[in-house]
């Protein structure tokens, strides 16, 4: 069984204070174990992301940000990596692209961050994802990243009203009132699955943001997604968020953690 996690680590794991949070981030890692691990919000971290992934008994991937901060894909042995990148877009952060040989072909999973400000431009680079996606020519794939972005099937006005309305803006169309969920809706009609119906009613629906270390700008919402292709997506067997352990207080994010059933290659 494949483990795939997905984590906004917040600022490389330090804060403006100088607390350091990387200790957390390792345990909560060694706990879960994945084998493969989307990072987001590594800054500083392009240079120590080496001596973080050898702690954890992984490789590291890096896409490097225009505007933002860098993503990665980590991968543990004896898991093959075919080949790695990112996607060549002026993303706000970044989108990296690894390839992986697993026993059913081919694994391609993206690690990326979406526009925080902007759904206008979380919207296009969706798009540019999508495109990434169907070039891979390969039936199992998997986006993995904080998409920013609530999600299209679901009522958000009780959740937005309590938010400062500098935040509120940032999910709002330019109307002021409709609810911006076009980056997702875009990456769902391009034939993606939302891994999180898998779940089996995890408690407390999927949220992934606020933890108890903070987060002004959220209100009980799921910004952090695993969306799949249908093919790897009818291999997944569970998923859920990971809130036990350090990771109340290891970053504003809970990682999600989905099990499938492959083999590596």
């Amino acid at each position: 069984m494949l483990r795939v996690m997905t984590w906004n680590i917040r600022t490389g794991g330090r804060d403006g204070d100088g607390t350091d949070r990387r200790d957390r981030i390792v345990s909560v890692v060694t706990a879960q174990r994945p084998d493969v691990l989307a990072l987001q919000e590594l800054r500083d971290m392009d240079a120590m992301l080496g001596g973080l992934a050898g702690r954890l008994g992984m490789t590291p991937y890096l896409a490097r940000s225009c505007f933002g901060q860098p993503v990665a894909v980590l991968v543990r042995p004896p898991l093959r990596v075919l080949r790695a990148g990112r996607v060549r877009r002026p993303f706000h952060h970044a989108a990296a692209r690894v390839q992986v040989a697993t026993g059913a072909g081919p694994l391609t999973v993206f690690s990326t961050h979406l526009n925080p400000y902007s759904g206008g431009r979380r919207r296009m680079e969706a798009d540019w994802l999508a495109a990434a996606l169907r070039r891979t020519g390969g039936a199992l794939a998997l986006l993995a990243g904080d998409l920013n972005t609530l999600e299209p099937t679901a009522d958000h006005t009780a959740r937005l009203a309590g938010l400062a309305t500098p935040y509120r803006r940032r999910h709002l169309r330019r109307d002021g009132r409709t609810v911006d969920t076009r980056a997702v809706a875009r990456l769902l009609d391009a034939g993606l699955v939302d891994l999180w119906p898998r779940s089996g009613g995890d408690e407390p629906g999927g949220l992934t943001v606020p933890t108890r270390h903070g987060g002004a700008e959220f209100a009980g919402m799921r910004l952090d997604y695993l969306l799949a292709t249908p093919a790897l997506a009818g291999r997944v067997r569970a998923v859920r968020v990971v809130r036990d352990g350090d990771a109340d207080s290891a970053s504003d994010h809970y990682p999600v953690l989905a099990e499938v059933d492959l083999t590596a290659g």
